[in-house]
């Protein structure tokens, strides 16, 4: 599993990793290990950036938070 996939699941199922992501995205996404081109994919909020990242289509990415809405 990618570590941006494996970080979107973690965000997904743990409050306080949102928490973190949502108060420092860049801080929360470096101790997570993503390198900068997965950083930068996520805080596009650009579903289809982050679905090209991942290597998949965007319709086999589910509607993410994290992605689509504000921090």
């Amino acid at each position: 599993m990618s570590k941006l996939l494996e970080y979107l699941n973690t965000l997904d199922k743990d409050a306080a990793a949102r928490e973190a992501h949502a108060k420092d995205p860049n801080g929360a996404m470096q101790s997570f290990g993503l390198n900068d081109d997965e950083q930068t994919a996520l805080l596009s909020r650009d579903k289809q950036t982050v679905a090209d990242s991942l290597g998949i289509s965007a319709e086999e990415l589910p509607a993410i938070d994290s992605v689509e809405s504000p921090y």
